[in-house]
């Protein structure tokens, strides 16, 4: 049996994030099916679980590069990263307090995990939380997250006794609920998002504790049956249909006509934003004035944005005027049958999901029918992500190109949810962005599904690929030992040639792939890489290759400062 932690360190934060998605995953059609405010589009349990998603991976990319494997990386680090992947991947009204309750958190556990400072987290966490909404509201996840803190509160010395007593408190807030706001006691109902914290917060006990929360209704709870197994609820009646004790999932969403009368907003409008501080007040200002649901969290320069509004060119033209909004999701609501849904038109026939790595790269492959997903340095896309993508292209068939090895994983777990959704999608291996422009330069959705998707694919594996990197630190490569500053050559995700600067080591990587054959080469710049530079490289292949073309791509900001492939 593993030692348990007599503090929260890395590891611990670690465990927390893997046994919280793992709960979301369990409970997710549920808490979705409870989903009645503040809007009933039956969300709130997938939105909790792509955000965690998010948090955990953040988390585990950190751990990914502390390379050594001898010592955990810094609980610092962990608790950091947890917070900002939660706020880079946060979904819908929930996600984004939970983004704000994880950021609350970490910035006291970055100082430690003992008890005192898990208390002060979680008193951190709920005042963060009730300051990022415009009109907080009791009843919801802002009650169970107080509720948790204060609950924590007092003398024990060790971190389980902490935490066994937020959850507990958070349990006893959450059956509550329905009391404190008429949507949820009209519906026979706890709070959605109230129900996502408490599985968050069992899964915190278990990595602490080693144990899973005592699982069975709390006595003295009232007529409201109380959160089992991390947030399952025992006889609350869904849409007249009471959930059985064994858990198992309710489908559809809850008819609640009382409430869902239409006269709500028209748009959900998500986006991150970098900005000031002092452009984000009056952001608030503006976009409290234009809808409701409003919540923006994060800090520091980089900003989670969601609201509610009949116009969302303005939410957003907000966000220009106050900073950079990107990864911009708006949401079209409408009524159906007494309750909020998704409107869609007719789905196309076939499409194209790309990742790419830069601003530049989006556009063309935009221009060219795609729908793209950014990934932006040191931001890996989640599965939910790109589960987002192939939903926003809205086709019966879709390709999905990651142009990542190391998205090879996460673009698999896509395309399955994907297809549980009736979609028909064939995941192309892509591992580099310039396969992934060459299997879309053949793309024709005229021809068969599976006659396109092997053209695709041919074309992605008969372009091999290299890439520039600056080295970051001294390290024993297949080319040698490189130095701190050092530029690296990459061909085939291997270091081949390691140089002292970027143009001579782009010539002596496109001599080594050139060696081969090849009829195209493709040059992808980095914002940051002259024009002058591009010039001097097709000059190269001009006067070296006869027979050889070449293209160049501004790709905008991107990781590496140039992207080669030879086809």
């Amino acid at each position: 049996m593993p030692q348990l932690p007599d503090d929260l360190d890395a590891v611990a934060v670690r465990t927390w994030c893997s046994l919280a998605l793992e709960a979301l995953g369990r409970e997710r059609a549920e808490i979705d099916a409870i989903n009645v405010y503040p809007i009933a589009d039956g969300d709130t349990g997938t939105n909790l679980y792509l955000t965690v998603e998010s948090a955990a991976a953040a988390v585990e990319a950190v751990f990914a590069a502390h390379e050594t494997g001898v010592t955990a990386p810094a609980t610092a680090d962990a608790v950091r990263a947890m917070a900002h992947g939660a706020l880079i991947g946060a979904r819908g009204n929930s996600g984004t307090i939970l983004a704000q309750l994880l950021r609350g958190m970490a910035g006291v556990l970055a100082d430690g995990g003992d008890a005192a400072h898990l208390r002060l987290a979680l008193t951190r966490a709920a005042a963060a939380a009730r300051q990022a909404v415009a009109h907080p509201v009791e009843g919801t996840v802002l009650t169970v997250a107080t509720a948790a803190a204060e609950a924590a509160q007092g003398d024990e010395p060790e971190v389980r006794a902490v935490v066994s007593a937020a959850y507990e408190g958070a349990r006893a807030a959450l059956a509550r609920t329905p009391e404190q706001l008429a949507v949820l006691g009209r519906a026979g109902v706890v709070d959605a998002g109230g129900r996502g914290l408490v599985a968050v917060l069992g899964a915190l006990v278990e990595a602490v504790t080693g144990q899973a929360p005592v699982r069975g209704p709390r006595a003295g709870s009232g007529k409201v049956p109380v959160p089992v197994d991390g947030g399952s609820v025992v006889g609350l009646p869904v849409g007249g249909v009471p959930v059985p004790a064994g858990g198992a999932a309710v489908e559809g969403p809850l008819d609640c006509p009382e409430d869902a009368d239409g006269g709500g907003p028209a748009f959900e409008v998500i986006y991150l934003l970098e900005a000031r501080d002092e452009q984000v007040d009056r952001l608030r200002t503006r976009l409290d004035a234009l809808g409701d649901s409003l919540v923006v969290v994060g800090g520091d320069g980089l900003w989670h944005v969601h609201v509610h509004v009949d116009d969302a060119g303005a939410a957003v033209e907000a966000g220009v005027e106050a900073g950079r909004p990107y990864r911009i999701r708006i949401t079209h609501f409408a009524t159906e049958n007494g309750h909020d849904v998704r409107v869609q038109a007719e789905p196309a026939q076939r499409a194209v999901v790309v990742v790419v790595p830069g601003d530049g790269l989006a556009g063309l492959c935009t221009e060219a029918g795609a729908t793209t997903v950014i990934a932006r340095p040191g931001e890996p896309p989640a599965s939910g992500e790109l589960v987002d993508a192939i939903r926003r292209a809205h086709a019966r068939e879709v390709v999905l190109l990651p142009n990542d090895a190391a998205l090879r994983h996460t673009a698999a777990a896509a395309a399955e949810q994907a297809r549980t959704e009736g979609v028909r999608v064939a995941l192309v291996p892509t591992r580099a962005a310039v396969q992934g422009i060459a299997a879309l330069a053949v793309h024709e959705p005229d021809r068969g599904f599976d006659e396109d998707v092997v053209a695709m694919t041919a074309a992605a594996g008969a372009t091999r690929y290299a890439e520039l990197a600056v080295a970051e630190r001294q390290s024993w490569t297949m080319a040698g030992i490189c130095q701190a500053g050092d530029i690296l050559g990459l061909i085939d995700g291997d270091v081949a040639v390691i140089g002292a600067d970027v143009p001579a080591t782009a010539r002596t990587v496109l001599d080594r792939m050139l060696a081969a054959g090849g009829e195209l080469v493709t040059l992808v710049l980095g914002e940051d890489v002259p024009d002058a530079m591009a010039d001097a490289l097709e000059e190269h292949v001009r006067e070296g290759y006869l027979a050889v073309d070449t293209v160049v791509y501004r790709g905008g900001h991107q990781r590496a400062p140039l992207l080669i492939g030879v086809e």
